[in-house]
């Protein structure tokens, strides 16, 4: 989302007050985007100026132009692939998935929080810890790649699968010491929300990857990363997700180092006992 790309490179430059209607903008993108200036002031507990004057610091040409942003933001975060399907894309299909990917993923790892990666990689590298893993139907490929590369490199790696009530029976045998990672994108399963919101109610520490920091995935987590998915065709890509959950993946290996290396070793011993039997 652009508003909300630009509040994130803004970062400790703002005021208290321009702050507090910046989260409102994050968490509530309805109402910048039907409201007025008014409403979002009182939103936010600050003054209209205050409202016009961020509105310039991110680079719009005052408050109508924010709003009619974030209404564009919110009409493509609803597109159907059915929709999107209509759309044509041009002679050149490789050079357009060329452009996009790479900026999915530049996008992606750019706007990494060095502090929010650190956080994360220490909660999953917590021997201590149990990892789950919920994704929802059109992710659930790339996060179960995530957890067979992160359970190479320790123990107690899980994917939280099944129907609704099965998934919310496991989230409710978690423990506060677990950690949860969820996945989802735009048009956000309710389901798979319901069990976000169960989990953190439990106490449970949990990091999202999601499409956007408004995202309700990121409402309930304590660190969240966010991607760009941005397809030539009817579908998100995940390319900028497996970018992140490779960074993920290669802190953990950091981490664990001594214990890591000994795992991948027996697994190779495995690999190469088997090549040898053939």
């Amino acid at each position: 989302m652009e508003s909300a790309d630009r509040i994130g490179r803004l970062g400790g430059s703002l005021t208290k007050a321009e702050r507090r209607v910046a989260e409102v903008v994050l968490e509530q993108p309805q109402l910048v985007a039907f409201g007025t200036v008014a409403e979002l002031a009182a939103a936010a507990g600050a003054g209209a100026a205050t409202v016009v004057r961020l509105a310039t610091k991110l680079g719009f040409d005052g408050f109508t132009e924010l709003q009619s942003s974030v209404q564009h933001d919110l009409a493509n975060q609803l597109r159907p692939a059915a929709q999107r399907i209509r759309e044509p894309v041009g002679t050149d299909l490789v050079g357009r998935h060329l452009q996009l990917e790479q900026a999915n993923v530049q996008t992606s790892l750019g706007s990494i929080d060095p502090a929010a990666l650190a956080d994360a990689v220490a909660h999953l590298a917590d021997a201590a810890a149990r990892v789950f893993v919920l994704a929802g139907d059109n992710s659930r490929g790339v996060a179960q790649q995530f957890v067979v590369d992160l359970g190479a490199l320790r123990d107690d790696v899980f994917v939280l699968d099944g129907n609704e009530i099965a998934v919310r029976r496991q989230i409710a045998l978690l423990r506060p010491t677990d950690v949860l990672v969820t996945l989802d994108f735009r048009r956000y399963e309710r389901w798979l929300v319901g069990a976000a919101v169960d989990a953190a109610r439990a106490g449970v520490w949990a990091v999202t990857v999601t499409d956007s920091l408004l995202s309700p995935l990121a409402a309930h987590a304590q660190r969240a990363f966010v991607v760009a998915a941005a397809g030539a065709g009817p579908f998100d890509s995940h390319i900028g997700t497996l970018a992140v959950f490779n960074v993920l993946v290669t802190g953990v290996a950091d981490q664990l180092r001594a214990v890591a290396t000994e795992r991948l070793d027996r697994l190779e011993a495995v690999w190469q006992h088997a090549l040898t039997d053939r």
